[in-house]
């Protein structure tokens, strides 16, 4: 048991001691270095640490949670009976969460290899990255402007008690690097960015690859029209295919399900994506984004298809949630210290797609490739789908003129059900997607 464990040991014997029938306790405790240039000028260098520590206490089914920022242990009775004394006097809750200790546990922290061990990088090294990617998006000729370069680094330890006697820590680490330059003057001016976050170094796109991504990108914005208004293919580039999935996350979040305010709430058994395509989340993928030894109710994560070959097959639960909807808890519970865990999703992401992006586009007479969208009018009771867009036309089956100031919009349930998936999947982030074809959606634009 380490040092941090020990202190949450004792945090939960105060609870206990001042009344707690039991407790849990989280401590997260984060240091970072960033960097941010422009034009080769520091703008922000900053170096952060901070603890944080959580305390959640249950008496029968009254449950309350209180948080503090010191590991003082002569200041943890005081916190105890505080969190009790609030415990006493909130409504009760029939779903009070409890996890069945026979289903806790820790994945093989070692196999998730979350923990990069070279050396943490100086604020010198992390600008001279951000000079680089700077440098190198600057060097286009087109490229006007720079809106500055950064770089990061983070390590967070996570360590979570309870007072059935599990015990739990990792840590965690993260670089990070970003661009974003801005091609032509005045009214024609067109920005673009290119980023990229990883545990281990040596998995970070290179400086020199993000510069010149953020330059061409921006560049290929030069001198956008809008398409005319009407129903066409859409084709979702993996820089923003990635958000249908997020979509889908939230309507079949286990706590939206117990609302009553998801419209996928009567699809669970039954096919909502063609039957090519399965929807996964797997906290246990080595040098994951979002990968974790253990859920933040103790439980043994494992990968789970949310939607197998287009089926929905279960909701994202925590215990509580599971208590509520009659069903087993699936272990998807994330918390902060302040508050209860919800239902959350990992390392989330489709598979099942076939042919190349250029396969996905070579029948499209006429469509909208897009690559960033902005706003968002989502109904999460019906489905009904609008956002802001930008991209390009879709021509012949080849990429066309640039398009902005463009609206797309549809029904998620219809446009789940006519997904067509590219080949092209990259874990790059916590939710993945590849390009995304949709072959009707309405598209306004001048």
């Amino acid at each position: 048991m380490t040092k941090d464990q020990e202190r949450l040991a004792q945090l939960i014997d105060a609870a206990k001691r001042a009344g707690a029938d039991r407790a849990d306790a989280l401590l997260v405790a984060s240091r970072s270095v960033s960097a941010m240039c422009r034009h080769g000028v520091p703008e922000g260098l900053e170096h952060s640490e901070t603890i944080q520590l959580g305390l959640r206490v249950f008496i029968g089914k009254r449950a309350a949670s209180i948080s503090a920022t010191a590991l003082e242990p002569g200041r943890f009775s005081a916190l105890a009976e505080q969190a009790v004394a609030m415990a006493r006097v909130v409504p009760e809750d029939a779903f009070t969460s409890f996890v069945d200790p026979d289903q806790q546990g820790s994945y093989d922290i070692a196999a998730l290899d979350l923990v990069d061990s070279t050396a943490t990088p100086g604020l010198e090294a992390l600008l001279e990255r951000a000079r680089k990617a700077e440098e190198i998006g600057l060097s286009f000729e087109g490229i006007t402007n720079s809106n500055g370069a950064s770089a990061g680094y983070s390590r967070v330890e996570i360590a979570l008690a309870e007072s059935n006697g599990f015990s739990g820590q990792y840590v965690q680490t993260s670089h990070s690097n970003g661009i974003s330059v801005l091609a032509g003057d005045g009214q024609t001016m067109q920005r673009d960015y290119a980023g990229h976050s990883a545990r281990h170094l040596e998995d970070l796109d290179t400086p020199e690859s993000l510069g010149r991504e953020a330059a061409r990108r921006a560049l290929a914005r030069m001198n956008p029209v809008k398409p005319r208004t009407g129903a066409f293919p859409v084709v979702f580039d993996r820089r923003v295919s990635a958000s249908l999935l997020g979509h889908l996350a939230g309507a079949i979040n286990g706590a939206s399900i117990a609302r009553g305010s998801s419209f996928l709430s009567a699809y669970r058994g039954k096919r909502i994506l063609p039957e090519t395509l399965s929807v996964i989340d797997d906290p246990t993928r080595p040098r994951g984004l979002r990968s974790k030894p253990f859920d933040a109710e103790g439980f043994l994560p494992a990968s789970f298809a949310f939607v197998q070959d287009g089926v929905l097959q279960d909701w994202i639960l925590d215990s509580r949630s599971a208590m509520q909807l009659g069903l087993t808890n699936n272990g998807r519970a994330s918390r902060g210290v302040g508050g209860p865990p919800s239902p959350s999703i990992s390392n989330f992401f489709l598979a099942g797609g076939t042919g190349t992006r250029e396969a996905l586009l070579e029948d499209i007479r006429e469509g909208v490739y897009v690559t960033e969208m902005m706003g968002s009018s989502i109904n999460g009771l019906t489905g009904d789908y609008s956002r802001g867009a930008s991209g390009f036309m879709i021509r012949n089956g080849q990429l066309a003129e640039p398009v902005a100031e463009l609206t797309i919009a549809g029904n998620l349930i219809e446009m789940f059900a006519s997904l067509h998936a590219a080949d092209d999947l990259e874990f790059r982030h916590g939710v993945d997607a590849p390009t995304l074809r949709i072959d009707t959606m309405s598209v306004a634009g001048s």
